[in-house]
């Protein structure tokens, strides 16, 4: 198998630009990972396919405004960085824009002197390790110079910063949304957990390898970058008990279905524990943690659609994704969702 095997055709169209005006009102395409059998829904059906004593597995990282255009102290010429890793007190790993005319010592002004970024090591991949000056609180700064770092495919200016941002977003560290959760609402949640369903937090903090695409053919050679994720002593305690009853897992994401699938241990448990996680998802990938998924429509040769396939198979995801683009779906980080069960 080679990366090619996870090619398909989408129209350019069909890649959402903006997130619809009610979240929940997005499509959902859901597949019966046995029969193969497809039903289209609305996202607020999600709930007629999760029964009492489940475990619906959320991501509750929240974005930082982490893209910051600004200048060079010297030339003033335009940079633009995204921060993607807080490394200690005000030392952070970001990606530069140009890298290559950014040089040790050199320092970046944002917002007339509000912030300041001082490069304290170049690496690769456009990468760097650099300094934050500031005065005040960081976060204060971010929000008020800092814009969300949207996918390179969307082209459209985000006019309400919140709509990148899941309704039960709490732990700050992220450099990209975990999508699929972009279509609940503080309403649905609170429908589901009414039904008896548990709704679990867990935190992945998404960073570089959200932007990074597959390049090599033999896709086994791609490098993850590590991510942090936690899972609290409670979250891990309801999700051994729904194993116990014998009732499902359900990850929101491919962010929680990494968290699940690193953390849980050889005797099928999960145990309370932070740390960082680089697991490569890609068939024939036996699944421990989750018995079902819900997520976006993904990139083409992404690490995404790999992790979906080894979660059913390449060939029923590929057919999925080609009546999904016959259906007129919207695809990846605003577009609709699926449901694999």
């Amino acid at each position: 198998m080679k990366l090619s095997d996870f090619d398909y055709d989408l129209p350019e169209e069909l890649i959402a630009q903006t997130p619809l005006l009610e979240r929940e009102t997005s499509r959902l395409l859901v597949l019966n990972k046995q029969t193969k059998q497809i039903k289209h829904q609305a996202f607020s059906n999600v709930i007629d396919y999760l029964e009492p004593g489940d475990s619906l597995v959320l991501n509750d990282t929240r974005v930082l405004p982490a893209r910051l255009l600004g200048v060079k102290a010297d030339t003033y010429a335009k940079v633009e960085i995204l921060l993607l890793k807080q490394l200690a007190g005000d030392t952070w790993e970001v990606l530069l824009k140009p890298a290559k005319k950014i040089h040790i010592g050199t320092t970046i002004v944002f917002g007339d002197g509000k912030l300041e970024a001082i490069c304290l090591e170049k690496l690769d991949q456009g990468r760097a390790i650099i300094e934050l000056k500031y005065q005040g609180i960081l976060m204060e700064i971010l929000n008020e110079l800092g814009e969300m770092p949207l996918p390179p495919y969307i082209k459209e200016t985000l006019q309400d910063q919140d709509r990148y941002q899941t309704v039960y977003a709490e732990a700050v560290g992220s450099a990209a949304a975990p999508t699929a959760g972009l279509h609940f609402t503080e309403s649905l949640l609170a429908d589901i957990k009414n039904k008896g369903i548990n709704i679990v937090f867990v935190t992945l903090h998404v960073g570089l390898g959200t932007f990074r695409p597959v390049t090599s053919e033999d896709f086994t050679e791609h490098d993850m970058h590590a991510e942090y994720y936690i899972i609290t002593e409670e979250s891990a305690e309801i999700l051994n008990q729904t194993k116990i009853n014998n009732k499902r897992i359900i990850a929101v994401g491919t962010t929680s279905t990494r968290v699940l699938e690193s953390n849980i241990n050889r005797e099928g448990r999960f145990e309370a524990k932070s740390g960082w996680t680089d697991i490569f998802i890609y068939p024939p990938y036996e699944y421990r943690a989750i018995n079902g998924i819900i997520t976006n429509f993904h990139l083409p040769k992404s690490t995404l659609l790999m992790l979906i396939s080894a979660f059913v198979d390449r060939e029923t995801i590929l057919n999925t994704y080609k009546k999904a683009v016959n259906e007129k779906y919207r695809f990846f980080s605003f577009g609709d969702a699926m449901f694999i069960i």
